[in-house]
This record gives structure tokens, C-alpha cells and sequence, in this order.
């Protein structure tokens, strides 16, 4: 796991001086790196994951509370399957796809085809987990599979937020990554009626934020070159890196969920073992582990 400051990628969030909105960009290079590291995924899976990992880190960022948790899914009956990211309140991210390796021609425009590789029949999941009885859960149908779109859409249907969202991932020929990133701008109630006007003019020729990041630019400049007809405020500065939650007391908890039936199926064997998807490590249990947690389950 990335410990190192060279490791760690770089967010900011900014608001405009005139309160009429919000923008975030994060450098997920080093996250993206350390997801394909992982999970050994192949060029168009890594861009898709990695475009909702810098999602989800941009997203979690702006959670209130310390203990906060946001999950984002996304399936739509493609190769890949399910893609999943998990962020805490700091934008610390982990995720996993479902298949790692698919391998499916570029799309029209010669770029990796992430809505081919995710698939267009199917969700984009929003998860909240802000500390209370239950969950805040939104939902709504992809519209093009490529994720920024589909989560742009999210906002404007689910939250009632207009809102920019632009990811990227870059990935070079032996499958490692050059760049990755993310922006989104968002429109608070205080929008004026000009506000969407001057975003448009100030996006309209806006790079790919790979191209941006390539060329060495920190998340805090592509937030001023993104809205240049705005003055951009700086609200906090983070430094997200891919971060696993896993523990054997955790998994001990999942495997006493499965059930008394499962366990003493388990128990017959001499050890079993359980992965985790996220980071993949290995937690071996022996027969008498888990007769152990049987008796817990029991009590």
C-alpha cells in the first residue's frame, strides 16, 4: 500500500469567490497504479475502474462527517461486469472489477472502450453511509457506460445538482499508467443565471485532464484553467492514496454471517481460505478457526 509522499496522489477542492460554485480535481495516478497493481487488470478495464476510483475519491472528499463512507457501482451487462469504488471522508479509495482482463477492440475514436467493456443496460449505484439507521441509496440508468457522463446524470436526476464531471485514465502499452484524474464542478443554489453561461465558455475547449496532468499541471491549476472566468477559493487540499480497510476481525465477522451451515461445511476442510477483493490479501483460517468461530456464532 502506498505510504510514501511520492505515492500519494493530490486533491483540492475550491469554491468560487462570488458563492456560485464548487470545483474539485484530483492527480489519481498513483491510486490507479496501485489498482492495476492489485487487481491486474487489462488496459480497458484499468480505465475503467480507474475512472471510478477518481470518482469516488473526488465524491468521498466532500462527505462531512470523519466516519463517512461512499460506494459507487456501476453495471451495465458489459465484459466487466460489476466495477465498485469505496471512499472514505479524506478520498482514501479502493475498488475492484468483477472481470480484470477483457479484451475488446478501440472504439470509434481509437480510444479504450470503457462503455463497451461496462456496458450500457444496467445502474450507476450511489452508497452514503453517513452514521445513520440506514444508508443513503441512489440510483439511475447509465446513458453511456463512459462513467463521467453517467455520474453527471446522477447528480442532475438523483441530487438535483448541475454538474461538470470530467475523469481519465491514461494507460501506456505495457499496461502500466501514464495518467490519471478527475474534475468536477458543481452549481450551488446561489447560481446566477450567467453562471452557467461562463462555465460553458470556460469548458469549452477544456484538454482531456490526462493531457493536463501530463503536462505537469497540479489539481489546483486544472481547477483555475478549468474556470478561468472565475476566482477559485481553495477550501482543503488532501492527500488520497488506495487504501484498504480489510482485517482478519473483519473477515472472521463476514464468515460468522454466513451462517452455521456454512461453517460447518468449512470446518471440514483442513483450511480455508478468503481473499479479498479489494487488495488481495489472503486470511487462511484452519478447521479449528473456524470450529472457534462456530462457537461464536452460537452464542
Amino acid at each position: 500500500m502506498p505510504q510514501t509522499g511520492k505515492k500519494m496522489g493530490k486533491l483540492v477542492r475550491c469554491i468560487s469567490t462570488d458563492g456560485t460554485l464548487t470545483v474539485m480535481a484530483v492527480n489519481s495516478t498513483d491510486i490507479v497504479s496501485e489498482a492495476e497493481r492489485i487487481h491486474k487488470t487489462s488496459a480497458v478495464t484499468s480505465a475503467a475502474l480507474g475512472r471510478l476510483l477518481t470518482a469516488a475519491s473526488l465524491m468521498g472528499s466532500a462527505l462531512k462527517g470523519k466516519d463517512d463512507s461512499l460506494t459507487l457501482k456501476i453495471n451495465g451487462k458489459g465484459p466487466a461486469g460489476t466495477v465498485m469504488a469505496v471512499s472514505d471522508s479524506k478520498g482514501n479509495v479502493r475498488g475492484c472489477v468483477q472481470t480484470a482482463v477483457v479484451e475488446i477492440p478501440l472504439n470509434k475514436k481509437g480510444k479504450l472502450d470503457v462503455a463497451g467493456a461496462v456496458g450500457r443496460d444496467g445502474y450507476v449505484t450511489v452508497i452514503k453511509d453517513l452514521g445513520l439507521k440506514e444508508p443513503y441509496i441512489g440510483q439511475t440508468p447509465i446513458v453511456s457506460g463512459e462513467i463521467a457522463e453517467d455520474l453527471t446524470s446522477y447528480f442532475a436526476t438523483s441530487e438535483q445538482t448541475p454538474t461538470v464531471c470530467a475523469l481519465g485514465v491514461l494507460v501506456n502499452p505495457d499496461l502500466s499508467i501514464k495518467a490519471a484524474g478527475g474534475l468536477i464542478i458543481q452549481l450551488l443554489p446561489t447560481a446566477m443565471d450567467d453562471t452557467i453561461e461562463k462555465v460553458e465558455r470556460s469548458i469549452q475547449n477544456l484538454e482531456p485532464i490526462t493531457t493536463l496532468i501530463t503536462e505537469g499541471m497540479t489539481p489546483e491549476e486544472i481547477c483555475r484553467h478549468a474556470l478561468s472566468e472565475f476566482e477559485l477559493e481553495v477550501l482543503d487540499c488532501a492527500s488520497p492514496v488506495y487504501k484498504c480497510n480489510c482485517s482478519k476481525q473483519r473477515v472472521e465477522a463476514a464468515l460468522i454471517s454466513t451462517g452455521r451451515d456454512e461453517l460447518l461445511s468449512m470446518a471440514q476442510d483442513e483450511k480455508t481460505e478468503v481473499c479479498c477483493r479489494f487488495c488481495d490479501k489472503k486470511y487462511v483460517f484452519s478447521s479449528e478457526d473456524i470450529k472457534a468461530l462456530l462457537k461464536k456464532a452460537e452464542n
